[in-house]
C-alpha cells in the first residue's frame, strides 16, 4: 500500500512511523520546517498524565502511552520525556463530580502511585504554593512532561530512519493536488487546517487559541520538578497548568480552557488580558512568579472537535481518505499511541470513540480537565 500523510504534527509524524511499520509505502507532506513553528505540538513542553476524571478509556489509553513515553526514552540518544510526576490540586475540597476527585479515585482503584494532599502539605511539599490558594487534591507519580518540539523532530529522524519519505516545503492546498501520487491511502492530519482540506468537516472542527506564558523566575530553586511537578492549579475552572522550571531557567505556565475561536491564519497575538488574567493568577497561587519578566508568549492554536475527542476515522464516502484531527489540545501525550490508532482506522479497524461523527453541534467537552 502507497500511504500519503498530509501535516508533519504529532498525528501526521505518529502515522507515518505506525504506517511504515505496517509495511506501507509512505510519503509524509508538510509546508514546513519541520517541527512547524505554528503546530499544535510545536513547544518547549507537553504534559504527559493518564488523569482524566472518571473517564476510563482515556484513562487505560494514557496508561499505554505512558509505557510508550518510556519506551522512546529507552530507544532515544536523548530521552525526552521527564516523570516528574504530576499533582492536581483545587481550591475547594475533592468532591465526586469533579475532576481532582473522580481522577483519584480512579486512578487509585487502577493501583496507581496517587498520594492525597491537604492544604497543610500543599504548603509543605510545595514551598512556591501561597498558603491557602489550592487546599485539596493528590501527587500522581506516573506521568509529567515531554519536550514537544524535540519529541517531533526526533520522531521526523526516526521516520527517515524508517524508510519514510518525508518532504518539508510541500503544500497542499487541495486533496485533488495528491491525485498524481497514485495513493491507496491519503490521511489527513492537518491540525486546526484540516476543514480547509476537508470542508464538509466545518462546524464539526474548528480553531481555538490558548495563551501559553513563558517566564523567568528570580529564585529558580523553588521551581524544581522536586518541588514544583507539572500542575493544575483547580484546571477545571481555572484552566491554568504548568511545568517545573527547565534547564534554561523558565517556567512554562498555559491554559487549556474555552479559549478564543478564531481562523487558523489569523495573527495570534496574546492579548492584554490574558496577560492581566495570568498575573492574577499567579498573585493568588505563585507569588514568586506574580512579577516575574514573561519572555515569551504565543497563542497556541488547537485544532478542537466540539467535543473534545479525537476525530480518527475513515472518510464516510470515499474509504481512501482518513482524517486523523481534533487533538483539542491533548493529544501530544497519547503520542505513542496516536499511531497505532491512527493506522488502525486506516485499514478499516477504528477506535469506535473516535469515529466520523457530523451529528456534532454543541460542544459537550470530553477532557475533564478543560474548563467549559
Amino acid at each position: 500500500m502507497r500511504a500519503v500523510v498530509v501535516g508533519g504534527g504529532i498525528f501526521g509524524v505518529t502515522a507515518a512511523l505506525a504506517l511504515r511499520a505496517r509495511r506501507c509505502d509512505v510519503l509524509l507532506l508538510d509546508p514546513g520546517p519541520l517541527p512547524h513553528p505554528l503546530a499544535e505540538s510545536t513547544d518547549i513542553s507537553k504534559v504527559v498524565r493518564c488523569d482524566y476524571g472518571a473517564d476510563e478509556e482515556y484513562t487505560v489509553l494514557g496508561e499505554r502511552a505512558l509505557e510508550g513515553w518510556r519506551r522512546w526514552n529507552a530507544a532515544w540518544p536523548v530521552p525526552r520525556f521527564h516523570e516528574t510526576g504530576v499533582t492536581f490540586l483545587s481550591r475547594t475540597l475533592m468532591q465526586p463530580g469533579g475532576f481532582e476527585h473522580d481522577s483519584f479515585t480512579l486512578l487509585a482503584r487502577r493501583g496507581h502511585h496517587v498520594e492525597r494532599l491537604d492544604a497543610r502539605a500543599i504548603v509543605e511539599r510545595f514551598p512556591a504554593y501561597r498558603p491557602g490558594a489550592l487546599v485539596d487534591g493528590y501527587v500522581h507519580r506516573e506521568g509529567g512532561w515531554a519536550e514537544a518540539s524535540a519529541v517531533v523532530a526526533q520522531l521526523v529522524a526516526d521516520c527517515l530512519a524508517a524508510g519514510v519519505e518525508v518532504r518539508s516545503g510541500a503544500k497542499v492546498d487541495r486533496l485533488d493536488e495528491l491525485d498524481a501520487l497514485s495513493a491507496d491511502a491519503v490521511v489527513v492530519c492537518a491540525g486546526a487546517w484540516t476543514q480547509r482540506l476537508v470542508p464538509e468537516l466545518v462546524g464539526a472542527l474548528r480553531a481555538v487559541g490558548q495563551p501559553v506564558f513563558q517566564l523567568r523566575p528570580a529564585d529558580p530553586s523553588l521551581f524544581q520538578a522536586r518541588q514544583f511537578p507539572v500542575f493544575g492549579a483547580d484546571i477545571a475552572r481555572t484552566g491554568y497548568y504548568g511545568f517545573p522550571v527547565n534547564r534554561d531557567g523558565i517556567v512554562k505556565i498555559a491554559n487549556h480552557g474555552t479559549g478564543t475561536a478564531l481562523a487558523p491564519e489569523a495573527p495570534r497575538e496574546v492579548s492584554a488580558a490574558h496577560e492581566d488574567a495570568l498575573r492574577a493568577f499567579l498573585g493568588d497561587t505563585f507569588p514568586a512568579l506574580a512579577t516575574a519578566p514573561i519572555v515569551e508568549r504565543r497563542l497556541c492554536v488547537y485544532g478542537d472537535s466540539l467535543d473534545g475527542h479525537f476525530w480518527i476515522a475513515r472518510h464516510p464516502d470515499r474509504p481512501s481518505l482518513t482524517v486523523a484531527a481534533g487533538g483539542s489540545g491533548h493529544a501530544f501525550k497519547f503520542a505513542p499511541v496516536l499511531g497505532e490508532l491512527i493506522a488502525d482506522a486506516v485499514f478499516g479497524d477504528p477506535n469506535p470513540r473516535f469515529r466520523w461523527r457530523p451529528e456534532l453541534a454543541v460542544a459537550a467537552r470530553g477532557d475533564a480537565a478543560r474548563s467549559g
